[in-house]
C-alpha cells in the first residue's frame, strides 16, 4: 500500500504544480497559448468541464459534482482493490497514479468548476486540437499498467486453490 500512496503522491503533486507554474506563474491562463516547441508542444490554455476529450461538458452544473463523486469512487474502489487484491509493486504503482491524477483533476472541479488542461502535442503533420494534463497523463498511464501488472498470476492460482478444496 505504501507505494499506491508515495505513487499518487508524487501525480498529484506533479500535476497541481505544473498547472500552477504554467497557469498561474507563467500567465498561460492570461496569454492562451505558449509556443514551447512548435508542433511538437505548445500550451493551450483550456477548461474541461467534462469528461476525455471534453465529452459532457455541454452538461448542467450537477455534471461538476457527478464527475466529482464518480472520480472519488473510484478512488476509493482502487484503493479497497489495492488493499485486498494488488500485490505486484507495479499493480500498486499504477493505482496510485490513477488516484493521484483522478484527486488532481478533482481539486480543479473544486476549485475552478473545470479541470485546467494546457498540454497539447502534435507531431508528423497529424495536428491535435485536444489539450490534456499531468492528471491525465498519469490516469492513462496507469490504467494501462492496471491492465498489464493487475492481474496477479500466484494471487489467483491461490484464490483457486482455496476454492477447490473447500
Amino acid at each position: 500500500m505504501k507505494l499506491l500512496w508515495i505513487s499518487a503522491a508524487i501525480w498529484f503533486v506533479l500535476d497541481q504544480l505544473s498547472k500552477y507554474i504554467i497557469v498561474h506563474a507563467m500567465g498561460l491562463l492570461e496569454r492562451g497559448v505558449i509556443e514551447v516547441a512548435p508542433p511538437f508542444l505548445t500550451f493551450k490554455m483550456g477548461w474541461n468541464r467534462g469528461v476525455n476529450f471534453g465529452l459532457m461538458s455541454g452538461g448542467p452544473e450537477m455534471m461538476r459534482w457527478v464527475l466529482i463523486a464518480v472520480a472519488l469512487g473510484i478512488c476509493t474502489w482502487l484503493i479497497w482493490w489495492a488493499r485486498h487484491g494488488l500485490s505486484r509493486p507495479m499493480a500498486l504503482i499504477s493505482a496510485g497514479a490513477v488516484v493521484g491524477g483522478a484527486l488532481g483533476n478533482t481539486i480543479d472541479r473544486l476549485v475552478y468548476g473545470a479541470v485546467a488542461d494546457f498540454l497539447n502535442m502534435s507531431c508528423c503533420g497529424i495536428v491535435n486540437p485536444f489539450v490534456f494534463n499531468i492528471a491525465d497523463i498519469g490516469i492513462f498511464a496507469g490504467a494501462f499498467g492496471l491492465l498489464l501488472f493487475g492481474n496477479d498470476p500466484k494471487m489467483a492460482r491461490d484464490q483457486k486453490m482455496d476454492g477447490d478444496g473447500a
